[in-house]
């Protein structure tokens, strides 16, 4: 599809952040993350804008509303769109979130789904048709969450996996989301790092949180990256190897000059593991 693949680290492309890339995209940023329904049918300058890095810069789109684990049907309509979008604008890699976001209407939070055989067959069927749609493999997201699902028949370790392995699709791993998550229900962070299948890794998220309690944290992306979450992006390269990997910052958005130094430390912690870098690429 793309001329481009897609390597070393990112940032997530935000309107605020449009009038300093212009200017300049700093080196240190390979790749960019775009929310394709915040940009949708978008004309005027701002669609010509992003146009105009589209081609210029690699680009992958991360959804936030198709509701893999939601009881609606699934947003056939939505994922059309989707495709010409990515047609469009030659992004190459699609991810969503494992969770579900809609009932009757979208309830504006990612909410988990049961880990059971009958929720894996589901989400997975969902997931297939997804890439039927969009006639390419996805990535789908480990979530983070605040209250546990209210049946579980497996771990969630047990339940990523058999949905990777019956949709056979791709990870999107996220060790902000795994650190939160061992806070939040008392695991072995680094152990449910080293558990998930390495050879279905398509790219990587870190991003900052906040602590509303000693055994609560709230993924808000909304702050600086915190050191044990550094350490975890660290133990990933090493378990797993050298995935592209986004800064997430979608709140309390400073200024580019002081996002640059958190996507920097990324690209630092991969050249200490270059030889095992990998690529996404398609097309």
């Amino acid at each position: 599809m793309s001329a481009f693949s897609i390597y070393g680290a990112g940032l997530g492309f935000r309107r605020e952040l449009i009038p300093a890339l212009k200017a300049q995209v700093p080196s240190v940023i390979d790749f960019f993350e775009i929310a394709p329904e915040n940009w949708l049918d978008l004309g005027g300058a701002t669609g010509k804008q992003l146009r105009g890095f589209t081609e210029r810069y690699p680009f992958v789109c991360h959804g936030l509303s198709l509701s893999l684990g939601g009881p609606t049907p699934l947003d056939e309509m939505l994922l059309k769109r989707i495709k010409s979008f990515m047609r469009q604008h030659q992004v190459p890699l699609y991810s969503e979130h494992l969770s579900y976001c809609s009932d009757d209407g979208h309830l504006y939070d990612l909410l988990p789904i049961p880990f059971t055989e009958e929720a894996v067959k589901y989400v997975a069927a969902r997931i297939r048709r997804t890439q039927d749609i969009l006639e390419q493999q996805i990535a789908v997201e480990n979530a983070s969450y605040y209250v546990a699902a209210p049946i579980s028949e497996m771990s969630e370790i047990e339940f990523i996996r058999a949905v990777l392995e019956e949709a056979d699709c791709l990870l999107h791993l996220d060790v902000n989301n795994i650190y939160v998550n061992s806070v939040n229900f008392g695991f072995d962070a680094s152990a449910f790092l080293r558990a998930l299948p390495g050879e279905r890794i398509a790219y990587m998220h870190t991003a900052g949180h906040y602590r509303a309690a000693d055994d609560l944290i709230v993924d808000t992306h909304g702050a600086e990256v915190i050191d044990p979450v550094w350490a975890l992006l660290d133990e990933a390269y090493k378990t797993h190897g050298v995935f592209p990997t986004l800064l997430e910052r979608d709140f309390n958005i400073p200024p580019l000059a002081d996002l640059v130094p958190e996507v920097a430390r990324i690209a630092s912690l991969q050249r200490a593991w270059l030889p095992q870098r990998k690529a996404v690429q398609h097309g």
